[in-house]
């Protein structure tokens, strides 16, 4: 079975309700469909009826929980919710009303904030910061986490390495500034997830050119000292620093250069030092690997919220939502 049919074994084994706001885009009508066929989460589409007719002519609506946020009898309950919470912001009544009316997002996660639903999945035509931002503003991050990552899950066929040939890539898809305090964050943050995710120990190598000092920079002592960090924050979990890609994958080089590392030669979880690595790092194993790429999965707030590519298929939503209940499930 493949990575992401366990995933929707999981998720249809205690189904959870995510909310798809992007209603103008005939992928999300597909995946709908999809996920109501097969069980893996109550699904609910936010479109008004004209917007049905236009956008979702000849789909098949069964088992799915289509809501008009205009006439929804929770509108008041949502408005109320987001004045509450950003009224220091300035955020007014009507202010609040007509965010939700013009982004969809919002009213999705105010649908979770407000117990409604548990999760939502953006970004088949909008941005990642479309996708984020509303969830940051009204969800937040849970308590103790200071920030978001994105992560992929990395499924490469015919691979000994990893675990099986799964990987966890991180981080590949929000932050732009990393310090040694974020990148330990990130690190124990993807153990957790790896874990969850594929249900095995996770052994997680911090990327770098330099493994154990064989190069002098700040860029291998931003990483060095997260290593350290992550250490002493996240001691229930194996991870070990500064390491090439080479010495974290490939026992033979591990034991030349990081001799007696528990996870050097072994590493299924790669925490890479900046996003250009992890998204240049994510899309070349993707490309010329021929690897099934899933994410990006946001982690660090109270209640998930998903991104999806702008060159998603129906099946990768699908594939996300499946995603997105599994971890609710460990909220």
């Amino acid at each position: 079975m493949s990575f992401i049919d366990q995933i929707k074994e999981k998720a249809k084994a205690d189904r959870k309700r995510i909310v798809l706001p992007e209603y103008m885009d005939h992928r999300t009508w597909e995946a709908a469909e999809q996920i109501a066929k097969e069980g893996i989460a109550d699904v609910i589409l936010l479109a008004s009826p004209a917007q049905v007719e236009e956008y979702g002519k000849g789909a098949d609506l069964t088992g799915i929980t289509v809501i008009d946020p205009a006439t929804d009898p929770n509108r008041q309950k949502y408005i109320d919710k987001f004045v509450e919470l950003r009224a220091k912001k300035g955020v007014t009544p009507e202010i609040a009303d007509e965010q939700m009316k013009k982004d969809y997002m919002y009213y999705a996660c105010l649908m979770c904030k407000c117990g409604d639903a548990d999760g939502a999945v953006s970004g088949a035509c909008h941005s990642t910061g479309n996708t984020i931002r509303p969830a940051l503003q009204l969800l937040k991050t849970r308590p103790g986490v200071k920030s978001v990552s994105g992560f992929f899950i990395v499924d490469v066929p015919n691979c000994t390495y990893g675990e099986n040939g799964q990987f966890l890539f991180a981080d590949c898809a929000v932050n732009t500034d990393f310090d040694s305090a974020k990148l330990a964050e990130i690190a124990g943050l993807s153990a957790a997830s790896f874990q969850a995710f594929i249900g095995a120990e996770p052994k997680v190598a911090m990327l770098s050119y330099s493994t154990k000092g064989s190069a002098k920079h700040d860029d291998v002592t931003k990483v060095a000292d997260a290593v350290k960090i992550a250490n002493e924050t996240y001691p229930q979990y194996q991870i070990d620093g500064e390491l090439q890609l080479d010495a974290a994958l490939d026992p033979t080089v591990a034991a030349l250069k990081a001799p007696g590392s528990k996870v050097a030669g072994h590493a299924n979880t790669l925490i890479f030092p900046s996003l250009e690595a992890g998204n240049i790092g994510y899309k070349l194993v993707q490309r010329l690997a021929k690897a099934d790429a899933y994410g990006p999965v946001l982690q660090g707030l109270s209640m998930p919220v998903n991104d999806l590519s702008r060159g998603c298929s129906a099946a990768d939503i699908v594939g996300v939502v499946a995603l997105t209940a599994v971890q609710a499930q460990q909220v």
